[in-house]
């Protein structure tokens, strides 16, 4: 295997006088970018859903999955969902179990609760967070159905305490979805379900249909339609974020296990829709050097080898730095989904520190991407695109509305009545100034 993209510089060359570096990762960072053709695509699926309803979304099943569906049968039996479980075997219900505790022992840390307090003027202010009333959470299926996927978003859903959660997920020709997926959802007591997914999914929570009623937010991964479907939605509907294809920066020194950083690689690229991003970033030419001919040798046992390939082919960059504070530079450029800190103990903390634009962050030798993907706890949902400059991972916070509060009495109004007459005469909002001075007499 020979891979097309590779670019070996130093991040002293970037600093300094290193134009062409700086070229080179902005525009292999600007491949993650939707082209026109997509969004276009997505623009037209988007407007026949809003159109036709139902009738579009049976379209777009059978054209995209192969699933001739009629309306009526868009939504999962509660038949189907209870028969989930027999149909995995036992040990596969014990991992469910086991991820889905992790998962809520985790993110119930992290629900926000209400306040009250007294400001300045004696007032009370405080804020309260209610659940979002009606929820959508995609779920990729198909070839590769994100059973955690489901854990990742519905759990932190209930701990919301949303009352109304709907599921949406592509279904395999015959209309089948994957158990194991099923199994999840009922472990959850998840019941509304649509075997429908792609941006006909995202249009149906988006606009609602005969058969399918309308979102309040959308949630979850998908591909680059799909991502790109979520971004033209927003404003008719919440959303998330806008994570997409799968990506991973691992930065080794020469600490770091050759044959981990390589299985790492991997493992992302294997998503094989083309479009992910795959980055190893070190110190060390020693481990660059191993740690690719580790890919080559790991890349022929994997059952999904061709695709991985291709991604690795498309999507990967490997950056020589000069040191550990130059790799920290480079991630917070590319700001990656994944991050793993292949480095000495005594190091990992100050990097960790100083890396602000990461999805998730794994520190040492010993923590995959893999373990965050399933059992860690934080969701697996995170930015893609550089979208970690500005967005976070998901968390239950992202499920609830928060609403601030405010409370005065005639003393905390005169108080403030000085500041606010003299803002009302600074904007010349009149109007302001005598509802404040009105009730300061």
């Amino acid at each position: 295997m020979e891979t097309s993209v590779v670019l070996h510089r130093t991040m002293l060359e970037l600093r300094h006088s290193s134009k062409t570096f700086a070229d080179e990762l902005a525009a292999f960072c600007r491949g993650s970018v939707v082209p026109r053709e997509i969004s276009d695509s997505v623009a037209a699926i988007l407007a026949d859903v809003r159109q036709r309803g139902d009738e579009a979304v049976s379209y777009y099943a059978a054209r995209f999955d192969g699933a001739k569906l009629r309306a009526r049968e868009f939504r999962v039996s509660a038949a189907d969902l209870a028969a989930a479980k027999k149909r995995i075997s036992p040990a596969d219900w014990k991992a469910l179990q086991a991820a889905q505790k992790s998962i809520e022992s985790f993110n119930r840390r992290g629900r926000p609760e209400g306040w009250t307090a007294r400001n300045g003027h004696g007032a009370t202010v405080g804020e309260k967070f209610d659940p979002i009333r009606r929820v959508g959470l995609y779920v990729p299926g198909g070839e590769v159905p994100l059973v955690s996927t489901v854990l990742m978003t519905a759990t932190l859903a209930r701990i919301a305490g949303c009352p109304e959660i709907a599921v949406f997920t592509p279904s395999s020709p015959d209309g089948k979805v994957a158990p194991g997926l099923l199994a999840a959802l009922d472990l959850l007591g998840i019941t509304e379900v649509y075997r429908v997914g792609g941006v006909q999914a995202v249009g149906a929570m988006a606009y609602g249909t005969t058969m399918i009623p309308a979102v309040d937010k959308v949630f979850g991964p998908g591909n680059a339609y799909v991502c790109e479907a979520k971004r033209q939605v927003f404003g008719t509907v919440g959303v998330d974020s806008l994570p997409g294809p799968s990506e991973v920066m691992v930065i080794a020194d020469e600490t770091a296990r050759a044959e981990f950083a390589a299985a790492d690689l991997l493992a992302q690229a294997e998503h094989g829709s083309g479009r992910e991003k795959i980055y190893l970033v070190s110190t060390s030419p020693e481990v660059i050097a191993a740690t690719i001919a580790a890919v080559q040798e790991q890349l022929g046992s994997l059952p999904r080898a061709d695709k991985t390939r291709v991604v690795l082919e498309q999507g990967l960059l490997v950056a020589e730095v000069a040191s550990l504070e130059q790799a920290a530079e480079v991630a917070n450029y590319v700001a990656p989904e994944h991050l793993q800190l292949m480095v000495a103990d005594k190091a990992a903390a100050k990097l960790t520190s100083a890396i602000t634009t990461a999805g998730a962050i794994m520190t040492g030798n010993f923590t995959p991407t893999a373990l965050g993907d399933f059992v860690a706890g934080p969701s697996h949902v995170l930015p893609t695109g550089r979208a970690g400059r500005f967005f976070s991972g998901l968390r239950v916070a992202d499920f609830m509305r928060r609403t601030s509060l405010v409370r005065y009495e005639r003393a905390s109004v005169r108080k403030a009545e000085p500041t606010v007459s003299a803002f009302a005469a600074m904007e010349r909002l009149d109007a302001h100034g005598r509802s404040v001075r009105l009730r300061a007499k």
